[in-house]
């Protein structure tokens, strides 16, 4: 590259935040040196087995692809997703090019507005209290955000919309009317509406509904995007197995662009994602799993002086003690608790941290009993 043009030009990492994670390392190292060792609750990275119906599946498949997978998916996948959707999420009327595989949601959160080609001149709306994520694939393209939790008071006319429910951090549910607001609300500005329903399986206090819904979307998926992972539904966050479904030519035009990229999920990981979307028992195993550790760690953190809010979904506690959440991860890290502070999700956040519930049963029956000492 000529060494003029590449000093002219602003690198892309420059528009972008900083990693949030890397502000905690002083915390861990803290909460590491606890004579009872570290309970690492600030990540959402499941702890418990992959289930068998989809390792079975993964080892069956390693000796047939030797050739290239294709973008789209297998049929056998695609019809795994279709029957999903219908049977779990009431999304009736999909058919195969209603839907497209991607690798690992993350990445489709990160690159949609630059797929959807959104530039400076566009807003993107975000949640007030977010995923960081988001923010991130519109400062890529440098479009501008918004964040906002109530459809009439976006300041504007957005290109995307995204909302998240049960949501990442706080685990809040938005119930049938907010989502039929949102969606009314997308078709009269002309926006895409991305719905992220990747904890939809984990609903404690409300039930969680899709936006592919009939009865939210009025049977039409006209600007649509739902998306879904098997991450924390099926503990396959390793496999990077994920996909969106909705507005048909928005996911086929989607489906050329990453053709063009090579945006392929490996061919054995394509039927392991089959397999475990045909299987919901391990689902209702992995449930109990998370129902029992918020069951025990929820009231330990109330007993510590915590105040729980939201939390009705997702495998997060939203906690707060009133006071800075810098403050509170310190106060944690002492007792050897490692929590994720709320600032890492927006401005509005900064008296709460997040506590997974994504750590073994020694590790939550640990913090449980820290807390309570």
């Amino acid at each position: 590259m000529n060494s003029s043009t590449s000093s002219s030009r602003a690198p892309l990492a420059a528009r972008l935040p900083d990693f949030p994670w890397d502000s905690l390392a002083g915390a861990k190292a803290t909460a590491q040196a606890h004579p009872g060792g570290i309970c690492d609750l600030s990540v959402g990275t499941p702890v418990d087995p992959t289930p068998a119906v989809a390792r079975e599946a993964l080892v069956a498949a390693a000796e047939r692809w030797a050739g290239y997978p294709t973008v789209w998916g297998t049929p056998a996948l695609r019809a795994a997703i279709l029957g999903y959707l219908e049977r779990r999420w009431k999304a009736a009327g999909l058919g195969e090019r209603n839907v497209l595989p991607v690798v690992g949601t993350k990445e489709l959160v990160a690159w949609l507005p630059t797929q959807l080609g959104l530039g400076p001149d566009d807003l993107v709306v975000i949640p007030g209290t977010a995923y960081p994520t988001y923010e991130v694939g519109a400062a890529i393209v440098g479009a501008r955000i918004q964040r906002c939790d109530d459809p009439a008071q976006v300041d504007g006319t957005p290109a995307l919309v995204w909302i998240n429910s049960p949501a990442n951090p706080h685990g809040a549910i938005l119930d049938p009317d907010e989502l039929r607001a949102w969606v009314s609300f997308a078709r009269e500005s002309g926006a895409v509406l991305a719905s992220d329903e990747c904890y939809g399986e984990f609903g404690w206090q409300a039930e969680p509904c899709s936006v592919l819904d009939a009865d939210i979307c009025g049977g039409s998926f006209d600007g649509l995007l739902a998306v879904h992972s098997l991450s924390k539904r099926s503990n396959m966050a390793g496999y990077r197995g994920g996909f969106v479904a909705g507005d048909e030519q928005l996911c086929m035009e989607l489906l050329e662009l990453r053709k063009h990229g090579g945006m392929m999920l490996p061919g054995p990981v394509q039927e392991a994602m089959a397999a475990a979307l045909d299987d919901h028992a391990h689902v209702e195993e992995q449930r109990e799993r998370y129902l029992a550790r918020r069951a025990l760690l929820k009231p330990a953190l109330e007993s510590a002086g915590f105040t729980i809010d939201h939390s009705e979904g997702s495998l997060y506690l939203w906690a707060t003690r009133g006071e800075d959440c810098r403050r509170t991860v310190d106060w944690l890290a002492e007792r050897g608790i490692l929590a994720a502070p709320g600032d890492f999700y927006g401005s509005q956040s900064g008296q709460h941290v997040r506590i997974a519930l994504t750590a073994t049963d020694e590790r939550i029956a640990a913090a449980a009993e820290r807390l309570r000492g």
